[in-house]
This record gives structure tokens, C-alpha cells and sequence, in this order.
């Protein structure tokens, strides 16, 4: 395999992140006459869910409880979680099904300030394996471990006893090439400077007579600059994302608690329009015949996303993607999830259950996923994760006991 075709396999594995099983449908002329239309985006592991709660869950976490990954879902959320201080790594072999060295990995902590306010941070890390480059002559050419990383900050202030918000920054870096050359060109690492807006509101309140807590979250996640590999690629929009959120949490008894959790989330990135086969404007370049022009600046972009789609506003529907899913807890110690999540046939088809287990002790809780597609050929198929949290105000508390 030459230089050139295994940057694109490497591209190809990443694209799965985000798009996994696409399959064409039987779609109407108003449909666009049968042709999927996946909305791109560069750096999508950023939309994976990196957690094992929210995973086990369906991807659900904007509204849930706080945890210590609600870096991830929703920053505005740290700001009523119960303890000071803790932390939490989880690991995901990814894509195992189609190779075995691709994998992900969080690190993520908080530390509360003083009742209102918290500050955490998080490290996501996304290693896409060994590649062997070779020249056009096939001869070995070096090797390089394609890496992705995002680099997170964050602050949250509770302004009332029900309503909270949260502003994180984040660094990004996307070496797929290690600086090879590609067509003469010199490749480089991208990167890029995002920032998320969220919101979290919560409420007790009793529900057909239980005791239960109302959760409503709201989290615009990378907003920032769209990025290119080398000087002659057109730049592309990471995956700026509208997420809507909403919970709610049954406190049955002393021994029995029930969540339900529903989320649906939007890309805030163009839509790729539909162009003519053969016309072309003064320079040469397709002319649009659905849709806008994706070639904008990232405000517009963002705006734009909500009504360029070129099969209008049904397709814009189709651009939602949904996440469902329970957990129950048995004396707050033991806890079994499942949950479901939908993505369109025409937007990359990702539909699958997922479930999980959850074990909290005094000092640290231990949480695994296991996601089951829809399709039996989804290369997301027999994906696990792996969470362990740990919670150091319940070690100052043992050994207090001690």
C-alpha cells in the first residue's frame, strides 16, 4: 500500500467513528433520488461517548445526575455534584471487529471551589493503531501511530438552587500522518481551539406520588475553528454540536432508585448540497442545485446547519439523532442500564441497544458497557467500555473510620 492510500485508510477507520454503516435505501425524488447525505465533520471521536454509565445508557448523559464525567455531556452540570473532589479513567478498545490496536481512552477529574462553584478537566485520547507507510515503489517508508487528542478545562457556577452553567475550553491536536508527504505536500498535524456552553436545571418534585428529580440540560459543544491537514486541503468544521437533554429520576424507596433519560443532539455543521453534473460556475466548480454552499465561515455555518439541508425540512429532521436509556440502582450501590440510539438510514445509519452494569463502593465505582447494533455488520458491534471512578471524599471518610 503507497503513502497515499494508507492516509486514506487511516481517514477511512476515523470516518467510522461517525458514520459506521450507511446502507442506501429506497428514497423518493424529493429525497434526492436515493443518495445518502451524511453530514462530515474532522475529529469525530470527539462525539463518542467516552464514558460507561452514559454508554451503557444509549449515549443519554445531558440531563442525568452529575458525575465526574459530566465534562463529556454537560460542564454546567459539576456544579451540583454532591462531593469535592474525585476522579475517573475509562478505556474503550474500539472497532475491534474490524482491527485490534484502535482504542480510546478518558482521564477526567473535578475539584469543588466552594458551594457554587467547580472547575474539573478531562484528557481524551484516541489512538488509531500502527501504520506502515510505504513509497510509490511499495518499499518500506517509516511508520506512525495516528493520534488524536483533546485537551479540556472547564469552570460551572451554580446561580440558583435549581438552574447552573458551565463554560469549557478545549484544545485539540489530530496527527494522522506524522508529517509524511502526500502528493508532493507536506502533511501536518491539525489543530484546533473549541469551547462549550451549557446549561443544567434541576428540580424535586413528586411524581404519580414518588419523590423524583427533574433534569433538563442544554450543552452547544466545540465551537471553534474548523482545521486542515496540509496547505493545499480545504479546511474542514469539527463537530459543533447542539445536545437537548432531559431526565427523570424516581426515588421509588430507601433501597430503589429509577432513572429515565432521553437526548437528542444536532450537528451545527453544514450539510453537503447536491450540485449539477454538468454545469460549472466561472472557476470551474459544480454548481449547487440543492441546498447552500458548505464553504462558509464557522458562525455562519452554525446557523446555517438548521435549514441548508438540500431536501429541506424533512431532512433537517433526519439530522436529529436520538439517545434513550434507563438506570436502576439497588441501595445506591448496584446498578443495571440499557438504552437505545437512533441515527437516520440517510445520516449514517448508527442504530443500537446498549447495556451496562455499575458497582459503587465507599472509594470507587467501577461501570462497563457493552453496546449490541441493529445490524449484525456494524463494525461498532461487541464494543466495551471500561469506567473506574474514584471518589476521594468516601477515602477521607474510611479513614476517618479508621
Amino acid at each position: 500500500m503507497n503513502l497515499k492510500s494508507n492516509i486514506l485508510f487511516c481517514k477511512i477507520l476515523v470516518f467510522c467513528l461517525f458514520a459506521s454503516q450507511a446502507a442506501t435505501q429506497d428514497l423518493t425524488p424529493y429525497e434526492l433520488g436515493g443518495q445518502i447525505n451524511v453530514v462530515h465533520v474532522a475529529v469525530p471521536f470527539l462525539t463518542v461517548a467516552p464514558d460507561s454509565r452514559s454508554a451503557g445508557m444509549g449515549d443519554a448523559g445531558i440531563a442525568t445526575r452529575p458525575d465526574v464525567y459530566s465534562m463529556h455531556w454537560n460542564p454546567a452540570k459539576f456544579a451540583f455534584i454532591e462531593n469535592d473532589f474525585g476522579a475517573a479513567f475509562s478505556y474503550t478498545p474500539w472497532l475491534r471487529d474490524i482491527i485490534d490496536d484502535i482504542n480510546l481512552a478518558y482521564l477526567t477529574g473535578y475539584k469543588r471551589l466552594d458551594r457554587y462553584q467547580v472547575i474539573g478537566a478531562s484528557l481524551t485520547y484516541f489512538s488509531l493503531g500502527e501504520i506502515l507507510f510505504t513509497n510509490i515503489s511499495g518499499e518500506p517508508d517509516g511508520q506512525h501511530t495516528p493520534n488524536e487528542f483533546a485537551l479540556d478545562a472547564t469552570y460551572a457556577r451554580m446561580f440558583s438552587d435549581n438552574v447552573s452553567g458551565g463554560l469549557a475550553f478545549r484544545y485539540i491536536r489530530s496527527d494522522l500522518t506524522g508529517g509524511a508527504y502526500v502528493q508532493g505536500m507536506a502533511s501536518r498535524a491539525a489543530q484546533a481551539l473549541a469551547a462549550d456552553v451549557s446549561v443544567f436545571y434541576r428540580n424535586d418534585i413528586t411524581f404519580s406520588g414518588i419523590p423524583s428529580q427533574l433534569g433538563l440540560g442544554m450543552n452547544i459543544s466545540n465551537i471553534g475553528n474548523k482545521i486542515t491537514y496540509s496547505d493545499n486541503q480545504n479546511a474542514q468544521f469539527i463537530p459543533i454540536n447542539l445536545g437537548i437533554g432531559s431526565s427523570l429520576s424516581l426515588d421509588i424507596d430507601s433501597y430503589n432508585n429509577l432513572t429515565f433519560a432521553l437526548d437528542l443532539n444536532k450537528l451545527l455543521v453544514p450539510t453537503p448540497p447536491i450540485y449539477h453534473q454538468d454545469l460549472e460556475d466561472e472557476n470551474g466548480n459544480p454548481l449547487i442545485r440543492a441546498g447552500r454552499n458548505p464553504d462558509v465561515s464557522v458562525p455562519r455555518g452554525m446557523l446555517q446547519s438548521f435549514y441548508d439541508a438540500p431536501g429541506g425540512f424533512r431532512e433537517e429532521m433526519r439530522e436529529i439523532f436520538y439517545s434513550f436509556g434507563m438506570e436502576y440502582w439497588y441501595m445506591n450501590q448496584f446498578a443495571i442500564r440499557g438504552g437505545y440510539y437512533h441515527e437516520h438510514e440517510t445520516k449514517g445509519n448508527r442504530k443500537y441497544f446498549t447495556a451496562g452494569i455499575g458497582l459503587k463502593l465507599n472509594v470507587f465505582a467501577l461501570d462497563v458497557a457493552y453496546l449490541i447494533p441493529v445490524h449484525s455488520t456494524n463494525p461498532l458491534a461487541n464494543t466495551l467500555r471500561f469506567s473506574l471512578a474514584f471518589d476521594f471524599d468516601g477515602l477521607r471518610r474510611s479513614s476517618g473510620n479508621n
